[in-house]
């Protein structure tokens, strides 16, 4: 039993679980904020462009209620907006990767010309020196 407690304190310790715990905080709030745009942002905009009151309960009637019992109904309006939110929540996660592989190609970059800057010339590069001086002469 010691051993599987002392299993479990080192896994729940390491840091990929802790990084793997805030991205999922962070997924969480994320969700909300894009779910917010959806709902209160696009989602009436689309209604407007439609003309549908609320645009969520857009549905087609397959059987009428009778005598008290329930209608069945195509619920195709929730799975736009679903579509709708998970399109958008696509996009920014392409944008955010894109900007990040961006910033991390010129991090790259600028470390590589600090090292160039930090070693001197090449021996290739001493070499064509010596080269051109000996014709020089």
């Amino acid at each position: 039993m010691k051993k599987l407690i002392s299993e479990f304190k080192e896994f729940a310790v390491k840091g990929n679980v802790i990084d793997m715990a805030v991205g999922v905080i962070i997924g969480s709030a994320f969700g909300k904020i894009v779910s917010s745009l959806v709902n209160d942002i696009i989602m009436p905009v689309v209604t407007l462009m439609t003309g549908a009151t609320d645009f969520s309960r857009l549905s087609i009637v397959l059987k009428e209620p009778v005598d008290g019992s329930q209608g069945i109904s195509l619920m195709y309006g929730s799975f736009l907006q679903n579509v709708i939110d998970f399109l958008i929540i696509a996009l920014v996660i392409f944008l955010m990767l894109k900007c990040i592989v961006k910033i991390s190609s010129l991090r790259q970059k600028e470390e590589k010309e600090d090292m160039r800057e930090e070693k001197g010339p090449t021996t290739e590069e001493l070499l064509i020196e010596i080269r051109d001086l000996l014709k020089e002469k």
